[in-house]
């Protein structure tokens, strides 16, 4: 398991994710927008072209709610946030990471790789504005939330290096995104996998996100 650690967080982090995914080292990548399984993200919108959707157009109005207090529910709504964006009503990236940064953890500490983190799940600026050519747009249909298998054992193995109320959810789901192309709708769906690791109560009375694993590479 490769998760994407900046040096600020130092040993906590290094420690609680080597007893996680069961490997020693740490790898510091960054994960272009082929991630998405998009080799050629400057081109059209890399769907495969559909007959036009029976389905209204998921286009999303206002920012998803990121409140919650119970850490299943707001593993979900960071699930839609970071996977929720329309480039015809926004125009960058910019917005989905500043809606996620304001639920960072207040101390701080895991910030930066917060920022790189969800930077990873989200075209460049320039790929934006060419996406936007195509009226592209995306969701997630999230399927399951869980904890991961071996979070037990990670947090029986980091002592008191974790805030009470830390947790780690894997979460499933399709990602959608439609789009125009030549004047027809085209519409893809792949399904990701993902880890959300977060801190919530008795530590702070809402949830806050603190990193994200890298996309289809979650904690088992």
């Amino acid at each position: 398991m490769w998760i994407q650690l900046p040096d600020t967080t130092g040993i906590r982090w290094r420690r609680l994710l080597a007893v996680a995914g069961g490997v020693l080292l740490l790898l510091v990548a960054v994960v272009s927008y082929a991630a998405f399984g998009n080799p050629d993200p400057s081109a059209e919108p890399r769907t495969t072209s559909a007959p036009p959707s029976s389905e209204p157009i998921a286009t999303q109005t206002s920012p998803p709610a990121l409140d919650a207090a119970e850490p299943e529910a707001f593993a979900r709504q960071v699930a839609t946030a970071l996977f929720s964006w329309d480039t015809r009503t926004t125009s960058t990236p910019k917005s989905v990471t500043e809606q996620l940064v304001s639920v960072a953890d207040p101390t701080g500490e895991s910030s930066a790789g917060l920022v790189s983190d969800v930077a990873n799940y989200l075209p460049t600026d320039q790929i934006w504005i060419e996406l936007r050519k195509y009226e592209t747009r995306q969701w997630i249909e999230v399927t399951s939330v869980e904890i991961p298998g071996v979070w037990a054992t990670a947090e029986a193995q980091s002592g008191d290096e974790l805030l009470p109320g830390t947790t780690a959810f894997t979460v499933r789901g399709t990602r959608h995104r439609e789009g125009v192309w030549e004047g027809e709708d085209v519409a893809s769906q792949h399904e990701v996998a993902f880890t959300v690791f977060i801190v919530c109560a008795p530590t702070y009375p809402e949830c806050h996100l603190l990193r994200l694993s890298k996309l289809d590479d979650p904690l088992e």
